[in-house]
């Protein structure tokens, strides 16, 4: 044992043959076991994973420690991270196996409702919207402070078993960007993170659809559709 309680000091080498073998016993017991595996030299790649890691940086709170988490997760010593509604658990190699849990405050019900009815009146397709292919006003509504879709600092409630008294330890930060690569692979995750169904994207749409095409529709006719006419319409 190290100082001050600390495990002593493990080359990166022996941590990355140490993670290995973890996931794979860890696999045995939990086949669900998600580890962040990284390719290339960057740990994000598309818009959903760059905003996350960028907008983590951009925080003064944050600034001094988060990078501690990088190499960790390029590495591959994430070697469970899952995301749920308003939480994410990880288990990080260190000097030993180290478990996190990192829990992030739902959206509140009108921002939820502003970012849904946006995207309902301009989202083509779910496809558009995970491939990052939106429109600009959409960055802004996401990323704007307090009422984004991004969490603030006094949001990002974290907690590691490892021996180090900082709030944002290197397995905590590493979990953190092992959150930003986990969006490159599925950006839905994001709004369950938060607490949006993204079944009422969808929902939104069609909703946004079928009015526009009643409005059409009285248009032409010069009347109001009545339920007779609605379910014919829709083959009701």
């Amino acid at each position: 044992m190290g100082w001050y309680g600390y495990g002593d000091y493990v080359p990166v080498a022996k941590k990355k043959e140490k993670a290995a073998k973890q996931i794979e016993k860890l696999r045995k017991k939990d086949p669900s076991l998600a580890p962040v595996v990284i390719e290339g030299r960057k740990i994000s790649t598309t818009w959903w994973g760059n905003a996350w890691c960028k907008n983590l940086e951009s925080y003064a709170d944050f600034s001094n420690r988060i990078g501690r988490g990088s190499a960790y997760v390029k590495n591959g010593f994430v070697v469970d991270l899952k995301i749920d509604e308003g939480v994410v658990t990880a288990k990080v190699m260190g000097s030993s196996l180290y478990t996190q849990k990192i829990t992030i405050a739902l959206l509140p019900d009108s921002s939820k409702s502003k970012i849904v009815q946006a995207i309902g009146r301009r989202i083509d397709s779910i496809e558009s919207l995970v491939s990052g292919k939106f429109p600009k006003e959409f960055e802004e509504l996401f990323l704007t402070q307090k009422t984004g879709l991004f969490p603030s600092p006094k949001e990002i409630k974290m907690n590691c078993n490892c021996p180090d008294w900082a709030t944002m330890c290197k397995h905590i930060a590493a979990t953190l960007y092992g959150i930003g690569a986990r969006l490159d692979q599925d950006p839905l995750l994001f709004f369950k993170l938060r607490g949006i169904d993204v079944n009422t994207f969808i929902k939104a749409s069609i909703d946004e659809k079928i009015s526009s095409m009643l409005k059409n529709a009285g248009r032409t006719t010069g009347r109001v559709m009545d339920n007779a006419d609605l379910s014919e319409l829709f083959g009701l």
